[in-house]
């Protein structure tokens, strides 16, 4: 857990980040290959999923409760998705579909979702030469939250996605990109989107989870750091008391 500006922000793992404000607890993405094992504290008011990849309803499960706004890409597919999931209009709370461009309030917190998606001529391509993640298919948020002493926290999520035109022009406080690379931005390209955009802290997330997300996250803090921006690493929980 680290505290920047009021706010208490925790990587729990993949691309798990919960937020707490003043008065909100918003989490990113929850879920997915036991990084939410022993975790159900039904506590979210906010959930924001970016795509199928990340849509879990277990996990989403864990963390909302009857009053939680969940909000969901439009491409989320659940036919589409292999895996045991439910959809998501059966889940608890409000549920609200959104595009790439949604701009709204939940409660205290203000909403705004950006594209995530890998270049069609870049180097994150299937065997057929189809992006792994294309145009449409995920966004990325960008959430502020207030904290405490008044104070307003923008925090981004780049989703899964290479760094695409607009992202430098964000205005972020707390900024969170995945570094693993492979399928997504990796940890140099990260590093200089973390200079462009002059966050005041960066606090990396969804590396590392399995040997396709490895990478080296001190070598980017090093970078981070080199090019005069504060940075953080927070190791997710991995021992927590089972749920009773």
């Amino acid at each position: 857990m680290i505290r920047h500006d009021g706010l208490l922000a925790s990587w729990l793992g993949y691309a798990t980040l919960r937020i707490e404000g003043a008065e909100t607890v918003a989490y990113t993405d929850p879920g997915r290959y036991g990084v939410l094992d022993g975790y159900e504290p039904h506590d979210a008011d906010l959930v924001c999923v970016t795509h199928d990849h990340h849509y879990d309803s277990d996990g989403i499960r864990r963390v909302a409760n009857e009053d939680t706004t969940i909000v969901v890409y439009e491409g989320v597919n659940t036919h589409r998705i292999d895996r045991d999931v439910e959809r998501p209009s059966d889940l608890p709370g409000d549920v609200r579909i959104v595009d790439d461009e949604a701009d709204f309030a939940v409660g205290d917190v203000v909403v705004r979702t950006f594209p995530a998606y890998n270049h069609p001529d870049g180097e994150h391509l299937r065997d057929n030469g189809e992006p792994v993640h294309p145009e449409g298919f995920g966004c990325g948020y960008h959430l502020t939250v207030p904290g405490a002493w008044g104070r307003e926290v923008s925090v981004f999520w780049t989703g899964d996605s290479d760094v695409l035109e607009g992202h430098s022009e964000l205005d972020v406080s707390l900024f969170c990109p995945t570094i693993a690379g492979t399928v997504t931005i990796d940890r140099h390209q990260a590093a200089a989107l973390a200079e462009d955009l002059d966050p005041d802290l960066v606090l990396p997330i969804h590396y590392d989870t399995f040997e396709m997300l490895e990478t080296d996250a001190p070598a980017f803090c090093a970078d981070v750091a080199e090019r005069g921006v504060p940075v953080v690493l927070d190791e997710p929980v991995t021992d927590r008391a089972p749920v009773e």
